[in-house]
Parts: structure tokens; C-alpha cells; sequence
């Protein structure tokens, strides 16, 4: 049995350009910092789009899988989700989780769509070979941060440095592929080896 999930990589630019956005988030709450809060910073070179978490699963599905979400995606054409605003789930006032991502104009438009549709046939791919099925709507969004403890004073720090107000212009993250991604804890954390890739219509 394995832990895995599937998944869009990043490009190293992207990485880079989220990484100073991470800096210049700390520098904006540090000096709101109290005792009892305590942030959890995703590193940039683990950063990237879930699409569908599995799970434990069975390493005899993984080329079955490949098969199943090949078929599923070559026909649909290539994506690139704007990231032009911050934002925390659950409520700002209250975060648990630090993100990017695009406006809502964006993910209501045809592009949000198509990505909606990327995710849906996934979804069904995985669905077919026993995977159980996502309840919660699809948000192309990247985990820059959790809280692990004070989420009221945080959401009280992000609000006086008003760091979620203006929009971002970081690019594009770039839907192109999808790949399986195995992921193992140990004591330093996760670590992610990728098990294949395929690749949606240039």
C-alpha cells in the first residue's frame, strides 16, 4: 500500500516567486506576532495543485490509474489559473489555511470552467476504479501557510497589515500535466516522489 495523490507541479519560476511572497507575508504579520500563534509555512519546493487525494491505495492501481486518467484528460486543452489574490479558509477572521490563488470573476468564467471540468473527469476516472468520491466543490487554490495555534490573533495580524487586500499579480500556474505523487511522512515532514505524469492537450 501506498499514500498518494494526484496532482500539478509547479514551475521553478513559480516557486521562486512564492517563496518572496511567503517573506513578505512574514515581515507584514511578525510584528503582530503574540506568544500563543504559531504558522506553518509550506515550503516552496513541496508547494502544488491537488487535484484528488487517494489515499491508501494499492500499488497494483497505479498503472490502471495512468490508463483511466490518460484517457480522461488528453482531449481536454491546457489551463493557466491566474494567482491574483490571497485568501484563508476558513474565514479570514478566524484562518486555518493561507492560500493563492484566482479571482472569483476568473473561477466563475470559461477558464474557471474548464478547470472545473479537468477536475470533474478525474474525478470520475478515479471514481470508476473504486476511489471514493469528492463531496467539496474544486477551488484551484495553493497552500502557502497553516495555523497551528492562535487563529484569531492571526486573522487579527492579517487584517491590520491588510496583506489580503490587493490583488497579486504572481503569473500563471500552468495546467499542463498531471502527475501521481507518492507521500511519505517521516520526522522532517513529507516526502513526494513522483510516480508518473500525463500530459493534457498542448
Amino acid at each position: 500500500m501506498i499514500r498518494a495523490f494526484l496532482a500539478v507541479e509547479l514551475s521553478p519560476e513559480l516557486r521562486a516567486e512564492l517563496a518572496a511572497l511567503q517573506q513578505g507575508l512574514k515581515q507584514s504579520i511578525e510584528p503582530e506576532m503574540k506568544r500563543d500563534m504559531r504558522i506553518s509555512w509550506v515550503q516552496p519546493a513541496k508547494m502544488h495543485l491537488t487535484i484528488k487525494f487517494l489515499g491508501d491505495m494499492d500499488e497494483q492501481v497505479i498503472d490502471p490509474l495512468r490508463g483511466e486518467v490518460e484517457q480522461a484528460i488528453d482531449s481536454q486543452p491546457s489551463v493557466y489559473v491566474p494567482l491574483e489574490r490571497l485568501g484563508a479558509f476558513p474565514r479570514p477572521q478566524s484562518p486555518r489555511v493561507l492560500w493563492v490563488g484566482p479571482s472569483e470573476n476568473w473561477e466563475q468564467g470559461g477558464e474557471g470552467k474548464r478547470v472545473t471540468e479537468i477536475h470533474r473527469a478525474i474525478e470520475q476516472a478515479c471514481e470508476d476504479l473504486g476511489f471514493l468520491h469528492e463531496t467539496k466543490p474544486f477551488s484551484p487554490h495553493l497552500t502557502l501557510a497553516r495555523m497551528k495555534t492562535g487563529e484569531r490573533h492571526v486573522g487579527a495580524a492579517l487584517a491590520k497589515s491588510g496583506v489580503l487586500d490587493p490583488p497579486l499579480s504572481l503569473g500563471s500556474l500552468a495546467v499542463e500535466s498531471v502527475v501521481l505523487i507518492k507521500s511519505e511522512l517521516n520526522p522532517t515532514g513529507s516526502v513526494y516522489t513522483r510516480l508518473w505524469e500525463t500530459r493534457l492537450r498542448a
